[in-house]
């Protein structure tokens, strides 16, 4: 991701989860510190209530309404790919980070959970695409500034530690709702094969809400719907967050 001058940015870290945070003001990050420290206790407690959720790879059943935001936001957004809740967790505690720092003032803040990014921004962000062993490499999203939130989320087959039953390098998926963008970026994951057409795998993301997605498999790329332009720009390790 690119740099300016005047952001502040930090790595933060509350158990499992690892996020890499950008804005204009300190106040800002802290907003987003505070916000994941409290959506990760609603989601703790509601687990400790009902341990199927976490461990369900199939739709869970939509909670009742007094159950945490962040819980039905899960559940609703990984319903409609067909699979487990946890698949939007990194998303959805993303977008509750983000909508803090913006009740704080922020026009520019960047969280990304590990791979799964909400954003709003008032400049252009080039956003790089991390496919692991891929030789196609120092690829990047070119993303023009906008005043609402965005998901770009990435799910893998050879990168991090999470769950995926299938063979991309990157499966990265774009949508205005970020929970949706997280999920239906594990189900398009998952629906990799080992040598299938990778255009084979897009029927697993075509529900409405999902803007568009790319797949990385080795030295092959596949795109669908509408993406922001692809530009070459050289990646940062560092700015990559992974545990």
């Amino acid at each position: 991701m690119t740099e300016a001058s005047d952001l502040q940015r930090e790595r933060f870290r509350l158990k499992e989860t690892i996020v890499t945070i950008t804005a204009q003001e300190r106040d800002h990050l802290e907003a987003a510190k505070e916000e994941i420290a409290i959506q990760r206790g609603l989601l703790e407690e509601f687990i400790r209530s009902d341990p199927f959720f976490l461990v369900t790879l199939e739709p869970y059943e939509l909670p009742a309404k007094d159950a945490p935001l962040i819980v039905r936001e899960m559940a609703r957004a990984a319903s409609a790919v067909g699979i487990g809740p946890m698949s939007g967790v990194a998303g959805t505690i993303a977008l509750f980070a983000l909508e803090a720092m913006i009740r704080a003032g922020a026009t520019h803040a960047v969280v990304d959970n590990g791979g799964d990014v909400a954003l709003v921004c008032d400049r252009p962000i080039l956003m790089g695409i991390y496919a692991g062993p891929s030789p196609l490499k120092d690829l990047a999203f070119e993303i023009p500034p906008g005043k609402k939130p965005l998901g770009i989320c990435t799910s893998s087959g050879t990168v991090g530690p999470s769950i995926s039953f299938g063979f991309a390098d990157a499966a990265v998926v774009v949508s205005d709702d970020v929970p949706l963008a997280d999920a239906a970026a594990t189900a398009l994951g998952n629906a990799i094969g080992l040598a299938s057409p990778l255009s084979d795998s897009f029927h697993a993301v075509a529900v409405p809400g999902v803007t568009g997605a790319l797949v990385i498999r080795g030295e092959e790329m596949a795109l669908v719907g509408e993406l922001p332009p692809l530009r070459r720009a050289r990646l940062r390790p560092e700015l990559i967050t992974r545990g």
